[in-house]
């Protein structure tokens, strides 16, 4: 392998598509300590801040996305996408890199089309059962596609498709030895049944407006609570809360620890994100997953089928979480048959090691060329 690697990896927008583009940046440097690594984002967007707290050099692009509904500001995006292709290529001119890896986002399509043009090769990778519209376009381009899920030979050619999995973050999905940590970290106990419900980092408000209204039952039952409500519903869930705590119930804002809080749960309650169904996968937790119907061409519920379909996992709609998200969540408490049967069939779909197979296939791809 050749001493001065060179590589780009270009995409962002959300942390679904930052963390697995920085644990495969940190996957390559880990097999070639003295590889280039360059990201290329979006301007304003959370790579530009994520990305160099990891460690690495960022370059920006002016792109953003196609609005869906009718606005002046797509009247300007064909504009600024001609500007961000001039400027990727400019970026891939000065660069110089033996391949580039897409993975998502505004920014990915302007970088890996720019570096197409100029003959170096691309490695996309795609996070969702059902593919963005940027990797769709790009598919033709690239030499090959890194996976997560079975099936996607529907939108990408059969002969590029390597099912790796998706990179999660090593030190989130590592529990051994951390339950009775994370019983201390959030004060509780170890003798009752605990469920984490996690709606993102921002929260999801049915979500949380659904267990605001299920304490009491919830609490009846004997079950405790692990409550990440996001920033916006921070102050509601702490004033609900109120004469539940000696119950086991907790609400954060935002668990940083993730970890802990995996190694404590017996049930997760979810978004259904393609990172955290790649986290729940490999930590082996039984899962009820809240698709967000909020999300672009509806990835959560296409992400949140891929495990249904294997009875891997229960699925409550957006809609219905209401009239239905408490109840399930009590069933499920306690049916244990249930709960080993999801704990099985979700182990059995983990990918562990994506970052590294990833790496991999990229470093693959330069003694090609």
């Amino acid at each position: 392998m050749k001493s001065d690697l060179r590589v780009i990896i270009s995409g962002g927008g959300t942390g679904g598509h930052i963390f697995p583009a920085i644990a495969i940046a940190n996957a390559i440097k880990k097999l070639v300590p003295s590889a280039n690594i360059l990201f290329v984002g979006a301007n304003g967007r959370m790579e530009m801040e994520k990305v160099p707290a990891a460690g690495y050099e960022i370059k920006g692009l002016n792109i953003s996305g196609f609005q869906r509904r009718l606005t002046w500001k797509n009247l300007a995006f064909p504009f600024k996408v001609m500007a961000a292709l001039k400027a990727a290529g400019r970026i891939v001119e000065e660069f110089k890199p033996d391949v580039v890896v897409g993975v998502g986002g505004y920014a990915s399509g302007p970088l890996v089309k720019a570096a197409t043009k100029r003959g170096v090769p691309a490695v996309l990778q795609e996070q969702n059962s059902y593919p963005g519209i940027t990797n769709k376009i790009l598919a033709s381009k690239a030499k090959l596609i890194c996976v997560a899920y079975d099936g996607m030979e529907k939108y990408f050619p059969k002969e590029k498709i390597l099912l790796t999995g998706n990179p999660v973050r090593q030190d989130m999905v590592n529990l051994i030895g951390k339950r009775e940590r994370g019983l201390e970290e959030f004060g509780l106990k170890g003798d009752k049944p605990i469920v984490l419900v996690v709606g993102g980092s921002l929260g999801a408000r049915s979500i949380n407006e659904s267990i605001h209204g299920g304490l009491q039952q919830l609490a009846d039952a004997g079950i405790q609570l692990l409550w990440q409500t996001g920033k916006t519903y921070e102050e509601a869930a702490r004033t609900a809360v109120v004469g539940f705590e000696q119950k086991g119930i907790v609400t954060k804002a935002f668990i940083s620890r993730m970890d802990l809080a995996y190694a404590v749960a017996d049930v997760v309650v979810s978004r259904a994100g393609a990172i955290s169904i790649s986290e729940l996968c490999v930590v082996q937790k039984p899962v009820i997953l809240v698709p967000s119907p909020y999300v672009a061409e509806d990835h959560q519920t296409h992400n949140a089928m891929a495990l249904v379909n294997h009875q891997a996992a229960i699925l409550v709609k957006d809609a219905d979480t209401a009239s239905t998200l408490i109840s399930e969540l009590i069933s499920l408490i306690k049916d244990e048959n249930l709960r080993n049967k999801l704990r099985g069939n979700i182990a059995a779909l983990g990918k562990a090691n994506a970052d590294e197979k990833i790496a991999s296939v990229v470093l693959g791809l330069i003694k090609e060329k």
